[in-house]
């Protein structure tokens, strides 16, 4: 299966995708747009509204959504963004789908974290710490950071675990806003990797599996998640309120360091002390070099069991 063809998604018109699933999202009231009293066949704008609004005709619109029309201007493309009312990060996706670089300088993310990050999060980052892929895969980490999702049957893939774990819910307090989250960033994650193979697999498996990610994925929302609070409930140590940030971890493209902390001196502070307790007790630790097809195989041999 090829990221072409998974959720209803035409490789060939990613840009007619964005088009309608944004304007989609976008009521004629935001849009300042007047009501003609006419009963409306779609929840957002119409085709010809948003073509007013970018100044551009109806027919040229058209085309672009329907693929017809595959050059459009810097100028069309900003009107088209501020009358669908994208944010930066939305806005750059919609141009990254509208002109496309002609190469890709890396068509697949590293595998393996190096040596010297992982000593970093064994050693010098006393919080959890993760590492993950453009596809969400957990490629490295720290005994906190299994500590902290230890009631999660797997610590393999963070859309899996939000939205195929039974802990998910329980764990997330606001599941809803965690599950909007990890899909917005992974659009924005996978999308310098449009012929990474691993990223094609998660979204076919996940649409298949999981309705609710079927949803979110066909929003288009785009969103790195460069950091937010976070409220978590711990199968052990109860509410835990956190501080998420991510890092892009430089001479390994496509790769993120997530790590979350606690306010100084603040229960959650404390909740995290503890957590390293119990991490250094049970001897918590993953596999931070292990590559996607061991890991594949391992799910394949324990899902056969």
């Amino acid at each position: 299966m090829t990221l072409g063809t998974v959720g209803g998604m035409d490789r060939g018109n990613e840009l007619g995708d964005f088009l309608r699933a944004r304007r989609d999202l976008v009521s004629p009231g935001q849009a300042g747009v007047p009501d003609d009293g006419t009963r409306r066949s779609v929840p957002g704008l119409r085709r010809e509204e948003v073509a007013l609004l970018s100044g551009v005709s109806a027919d040229y619109y058209t085309r672009l959504e329907q693929g017809r029309e595959r050059h459009p201007s810097e100028q069309v493309l900003d009107a088209i963004a501020r009358a669908l009312r994208l944010d930066a990060h939305t806005a750059a996706h919609l141009f990254r789908l509208a002109q496309p670089p002609s190469t890709t300088a890396s068509q697949v993310s590293p595998q393996t974290v190096a040596p010297q990050l992982l000593t970093l999060m064994d050693h010098f980052l006393h919080v959890p710490a993760t590492v993950v892929g453009p596809a969400l895969d957990v490629l490295a980490a720290n005994a906190l950071s299994a500590a902290l999702y230890s009631g999660f049957a797997r610590q393999d893939n963070l859309l899996r675990m939000v939205f195929l774990d039974p802990a998910a819910p329980e764990f997330y307090a606001d599941w809803e806003r965690a599950a909007r989250g990890v899909v917005s960033n992974f659009r924005a994650a996978s999308a310098p990797f449009p012929d990474d193979p691993r990223i094609a697999q998660v979204v076919g498996e996940l649409t298949v599996r999981s309705p609710a990610f079927a949803s979110f994925w066909a929003h288009h929302e785009v969103r790195p998640r460069a950091g937010e609070d976070k409220h978590l409930r711990h199968p052990l140590l109860g509410d835990l309120r956190l501080r998420y940030q991510g890092f892009s971890v430089l001479d390994a493209p496509g790769q993120q360091l997530f790590v979350y902390t606690a306010e100084p001196a603040s229960p959650s502070a404390d909740g995290l002390a503890l957590l390293g307790r119990l991490a250094a007790e049970s001897g918590a630790r993953t596999e931070p070099t292990r590559s996607h097809t061991e890991a594949q195989q391992t799910r394949t041999d324990e899902d056969h069991r």
